[in-house]
Formats: structure tokens, sequence, C-alpha cells
């Protein structure tokens, strides 16, 4: 089983509001991406909180037993990582990685890479679009002792770039997959279209 962990820590400066608060199809985007991230081989699943925890929980009445708070959020996007990573427990297959600034994506993705993880038994598997690369990420467990140990200024993408021959790119249609929601222009961009 999988581990679907939600990075929504940062500070969303440029946004000027929680993105995790930002409204999608009538719903927030942590609200649909909790939705989209529920599988049957998914059984544990995290949101890792850290800027205005307290106003994103009580506005979602997320599940406290989902939410990780990571105190060095202003450290970067590894430690939000990190800080999931260690709230799992023993035995999961390995970690679905999602980010609340890439919340376009839906359930039918979700379940394509998570059916090519168990398929291919690659240590890492994510979608492209138009060949470049996106969210959310699928690592292997046997990988969380390289992510735990990441350098801080590359983060996870320094675990994907020393496994590029233990990896499986899955095409997808979804614009999403590569669309970074974080700041109001490219938000009024992507509603409008």
């Amino acid at each position: 089983m999988l581990a679907a962990v939600i990075l929504t820590a940062g500070e969303s400066r440029r946004m000027g509001s929680p993105k995790a608060l930002l409204p999608y199809q009538g719903r927030p985007f942590l609200e649909h991406l909790i939705e989209v991230t529920r599988h049957e081989k998914i059984s544990v699943q995290r949101v890792v909180l850290g800027a205005g925890a307290e106003e994103i929980s009580r506005a979602l009445r997320l599940d406290p037993e989902t939410i990780v708070l990571n105190p060095h959020w202003e450290q970067g996007q590894l430690t939000s990582v990190q800080a999931g990573l260690r709230s799992l427990p023993e035995g999961t297959d390995g970690m679905l990685l999602a980010l609340v600034d890439h919340p376009l994506i839906s359930a039918a993705l979700i379940g394509e890479l998570i059916e090519r993880f168990y398929s291919s038994e690659k240590a890492i598997v994510l979608p492209t679009f138009k060949g470049q690369r996106g969210h959310p990420v699928i690592f292997s467990s046997k990988l969380y002792a390289e992510l735990l140990d990441a350098p801080v200024d590359k983060g996870a993408r320094a675990v994907v770039w020393a496994h590029e021959h233990d990896l499986v790119e899955v095409s997808t249609g979804e614009e999403g997959v590569v669309l970074n929601l974080n700041d109001p222009e490219t938000m009024k961009k992507v509603m409008r279209a």
C-alpha cells in the first residue's frame, strides 16, 4: 500500500492567501487533492502544514490524524517532504507526493500512476505533459533514506536525478501536472481557459 503526502506548508507570499484554500471547481485546492488521492492502494494520507496551519485546518476541518506540522517550512519544500516521510507508519510500499500548487489533476491520473508504479516495479513514477516532467511523483520506499538525506538546495529532485535508470514516465494529456499555480496571474490564466 502507498501513502499520499500533500505538501501545503509554504507561505503563499505571491498568491497573497493560502493556496490550500483557493477555489477550484467549487472547492478548495487542498480538498480537491485529498479527494483525488483517495484510492484503494492508498492506505495513509498526510497533509503537511506550516504557514497558516491553524487557518487551513480550521477552514477545511481536516482529520487530525492526517495533519503533519512542519516547524521548519521556511527552510524549503524538502523539509516538508521529510516531515511527511517521518510521519508514515512502517511498511508502506512508497509515497505519492502531491503539491498544493499543482492541484489540477484527476483521480484517473492518480490511478494510472499507481498502476504503473506496481506494474513497472520502478523506484520512481512521474507524469509528463508534452515531454515536460510534472507532479505528483511516486517514490518507492527504498528511496526514503535518500529523501531524508537529500541536499536542501536540490531537494527531492536530487533523488530523481540519481535514479534516472530506475524511473518511469507516464505521458498524460493533463496539463495540470506541469501547471504551478503560485501567483494570481497564472491562476487567472488557468481559470479563464
